[in-house]
């Protein structure tokens, strides 16, 4: 099933709209192609479609989600959008727009599967919870890939691949005490801090000391600010993020130590158990990554941040 998943679930969405009119499937397809083709041609085409039409019918399980999602036309994102570039608010027009690098994969995704996108905004750590409730039908808010993660939900390949020797996860601290810290154990006793059901908030509780005072924040920004007035020693934070925070914040620096985490990367949560969206989502990843598309739509997201104003991370 894994052959041209996406292809076949996107006739199959095709035929349901033509489903609709008082005329056939094929008829509709063959008077449409008819305008730039011959009449030969419209008839290979039309065999065609009701093929594939046939083979995503006899595929799918109707009470799958991906299925559903067909059936409705639309598929439902949920986002954090407070993590620019990736995901954040613009109401220059007057009203709020979501947007960002991953907004613009998720545009991308509905697009390539012919469907509407809906975004739902929620706090980071309501994310994972909406996905296993059913309110949503994807997570796509800057996730890193996590065991736990892979463990207890559908887990997408990566995207957002990071291959520099900088790349990785530290944390940030007052510029004037970062070579203190240097090992794991440095942190000991310390008041650490990471956004709430973050990737750094499992390499603290993995890596560092026992007795780290770990506190979630619901945005990095929050954990900088705590740095900066004396609440917090601390501040877990990807080298990416944390290069951004420390031109907007000189009063903060990454330190020598470095998490120990190989897969660097994004990925889309989902349902673990829908197997047919997780491998069509796969697919239009797979292009994404191919093509490069997603390091063209960072650079243009960091661009409009930087217009509005926007702190990045």
């Amino acid at each position: 099933m894994k052959k041209h998943v996406l292809f076949a679930v996107a006739a199959l969405s095709m035929a349901m709209l033509s489903g609709c009119s008082s005329k056939p499937a094929e008829t509709t397809a063959a008077a449409t192609t008819a305008a730039a083709t011959t009449a030969a041609e419209a008839t290979t085409a039309a065999e065609s479609k009701a093929e594939a039409t046939t083979a995503a019918a006899s595929e799918l399980d109707p009470n799958c989600r991906l299925a559903k999602i067909q059936k409705a036309g639309k598929i439902i994102v949920g986002t954090s959008p407070d993590f620019a570039p990736m995901e954040f608010k613009d109401v220059s027009s007057g009203k709020t727009e979501y947007v960002g690098s991953d907004m613009e994969l998720a545009k991308y995704i509905a697009d390539k599967m012919g469907l509407e996108l809906e975004i739902k905004a929620m706090e980071f750590s309501a994310i994972q919870q909406a996905v296993a409730s059913g309110t949503i039908d994807a997570g796509i808010s800057g996730f890193a890939y996590t065991e736990e993660r892979a463990k207890n939900y559908g887990t997408s390949i990566l995207y957002n691949i990071e291959r520099d020797e900088d790349s990785g996860h530290t944390c940030l601290v007052l510029k004037d005490h970062a070579s203190e810290y240097k090992t794991a154990e440095d942190f000991s006793g310390k008041k650490v801090l990471a956004q709430n059901a973050s990737l750094q908030q499992s390499l603290v509780s993995a890596q560092l000391p026992a007795d780290v005072q770990f506190q979630p924040v619901t945005a990095v920004t929050d954990g900088v600010m705590m740095l900066i007035t004396g609440k917090a020693d601390a501040l877990a934070v990807s080298y990416e993020n944390g290069e951004m925070l420390m031109k907007s914040y000189p009063e903060v620096a990454m330190t020598e130590f470095k998490f120990d985490h190989e897969d660097e990367g994004n990925i889309i949560l989902m349902n673990k158990e829908e197997t047919e969206l997780i491998e069509a989502i796969n697919e239009v990843l797979e292009e994404v990554n191919e093509a490069g598309l997603y390091s063209q739509w960072k650079e243009e997201a960091t661009a409009l941040a930087k217009k509005l104003g926007i702190e990045t991370n």
